[in-house]
């Protein structure tokens, strides 16, 4: 519950500080007295969206601070799991807006982001204001209502993981049946491209290699002459008979050298350099030969060569590649796409099949939901018709409507939930948000609340004039439905312009603003029992204070301590 509440510098507040107190509680005061502001930085604190508007002018920033005694109430595994500090008896959480925009949220002076502040404050306390009351008419509010009371949470997100699952599934056969049907419109196309890269008979490597053996067929006889020449230069066969070739001059250098190296040693190291000269000059000569007579003008073979070429070129150009590697990639694509086009149709029979049963599996997990929430509206309409009646309902019907088809199939479930009401004895009943007034929506809405108080322990409810429409003895009895709600130790906070209710709180608190010298200022006080007397008073007869009022004031006191 709230243990207090701190404000600086929020639209009218200066500077406030209030303890509250567990039970029930009332907070009353004239209209734009700022019982709204209150609410308003309260918003800040169950992550609402911030709004520089709502800093004082001239405050460089605001700050909201709740003090929340969170004894008992099964929190510890949600602080370890956000990695908070957590002492096991209070939780502190405080919202700073500075003037400049920059918004900071806090849980226990650990900064948090708004969703984690959102979802702490979500369940420490529950705030019904009058536009809540269009929630009515919503169909998730409504399935919530009886998911609540049916304990479905475990039974829901075991739906949600297999509704997710379908759903995923039902994407991918999507996707599946629309690739089939772009390679189909393409087919023919894939399969043409496909044959011409085939036919082509691509072979890595190959298109270095033909370039290469076409220079080698362009420049033949300007090769063959430079091998000869080479080859001519080292055995002499280019010169008259009468000049030695180098190598038979090498051979004259050797024979002379080893007639002397008996005499002379270092003849003997000339020789073997000599003798290693010759013999590779030899095999020069010989290699030249060879490769002079390898080389051939062939004309026939360079325009094979050349038609080879010609086809992979244009081939590359067509589909703007640059070289034969990234043709036969593209030929093998071609290939696994007209591969996946023929198996395309066992794929999407596999991918029905499976949404088939995985369909089945979801209506059979939702059908179970759906008999969970069938019970549970059986005990919302006894227990709102018992609630309602004596709320000036006497005839009454209230009514839950479930209709479980597969056409509702949503994350929610398979079932479209109606709440329908009638006041009337011989009325039809109709969906509540149609046909209530508004008092009736007021009242509906508290025993709703009710209900799901008594099934989820939410340690403080607040219920911003939850009385509009209604009035004396009505008003006293939904006072009562209040009451019952705060018993066991929940804090309920009741904001009310009826003095029937605010007598029947355990603590009053007072709203009231202040005009200064230049400025107006927003304040809130706990009444003692005297000062109670008079603000019931003044709610019963308005700015003139009787004595008649006064002793009503004293009479409902009386009467609810």
């Amino acid at each position: 519950m709230i243990h207090s509440l701190h404000i600086e510098h929020y639209a009218l507040i200066d500077h406030l500080y209030i303890e509250f107190a567990d039970g029930f509680s009332v907070i009353t005061g004239e209209t734009g007295a700022g019982k709204s502001i209150i609410l308003g930085a309260l918003g800040l604190l169950r992550g609402q969206r911030a709004d520089t508007r709502t800093i004082q002018v001239g405050a460089q920033r605001c700050i909201v601070e709740a003090e929340f005694d969170v004894h008992d109430d099964g929190f510890k595994d949600f602080f370890q799991q956000n990695e908070l500090d957590f002492d096991g008896q209070q939780c502190i959480i405080r919202r700073e807006l500075t003037a400049a925009g920059k918004s900071r949220a806090f849980v226990n002076d650990t900064p948090v982001p708004l969703t984690l502040l959102k979802e702490l404050s979500d369940r420490l306390v529950d705030v019904h204001s009058q536009h809540q009351n269009l929630l009515l008419g919503r169909q998730d509010f409504q399935l919530s209502v009886l998911d609540i009371l049916a304990d479905n949470a475990d039974r829901l997100a075991c739906f949600r993981h297999l509704y997710d699952s379908l759903r995923n599934a039902q994407k991918q056969l999507r996707d599946a049946l629309d690739a089939q049907q772009r390679s189909r419109d393409d087919e023919d196309y894939l399969r043409f491209q496909y044959q011409q890269l085939d036919e082509a008979q691509l072979n890595e490597g190959e298109q270095d290699e033909l370039e290469e053996e076409a220079r080698l067929l362009e420049h033949a006889e300007d090769i063959k002459q430079a091998l000869v020449a080479a080859q001519q230069a080292i055995d002499g066969s280019a010169f008259d008979t009468d000049r030695l070739d180098v190598l038979q001059r090498l051979r004259t250098a050797i024979t002379a050298l080893r007639g002397v190296s008996g005499q002379y040693t270092q003849a003997s190291t000339l020789v073997e350099r000599l003798d290693s000269a010759y013999i590779e000059l030899k095999d020069l000569a010989d290699e030249l030969t060879s490769q002079a007579e390898s080389v051939e003008y062939n004309p026939q073979r360079l325009e094979q060569v050349q038609e080879r070429l010609g086809l992979l070129y244009t081939l590359e150009k067509k589909h703007h590649v640059d070289s034969i590697d990234e043709l036969i990639a593209l030929r093998d694509d071609l290939a696994q796409r007209l591969q996946l086009l023929e198996n395309s149709d066992e794929r999407v029979e596999q991918l029905q099949k499976e949404c088939q049963r995985m369909e089945a599996e979801v209506m059979d997990a939702g059908r179970h939901i759906s008999d969970h929430r069938r019970q549970a509206a059986t005990q919302v309409e006894q227990r709102m018709q018992q609630s309602l009646k004596p709320l000036g309902m006497p005839n009454v019907q209230f009514r839950v409507s479930i209709d479980a088809q597969p056409a509702f199939l949503s994350e929610s479930g398979i079932d479209h939930v109606a709440f329908l009401f009638t006041a009337n004895k011989n009325g039809t009943p109709r969906d509540v948000a149609d046909i209530a007034s508004g008092g009736e929506v007021a009242r509906v809405m508290l025993c709703l609340k009710s209900l799901i108080a008594s099934a989820v322990q939410l340690p403080t409810l607040i219920f911003d004039e939850i009385d509009t429409g209604v009035s004396g003895s009505i008003a006293e009895r939904m006072a009562h439905i209040m009451q019952q709600m705060s018993e066991g130790g929940r804090q309920v906070i009741s904001i009310t312009h009826l003095p029937q209710i605010a007598a029947m709180g355990t603590h009053h608190y007072r709203v009231y603003k202040e005009e200064g010298d230049d400025r107006t200022t927003s304040h809130i006080t706990l009444l003692d029992p005297s000062e109670r007397i008079t603000e019931l008073a003044h709610m019963l007869s308005g700015t003139t204070l009787t004595e008649a009022a006064m002793e009503n004031a004293r009479t409902l006191l009386q009467m609810n301590s």
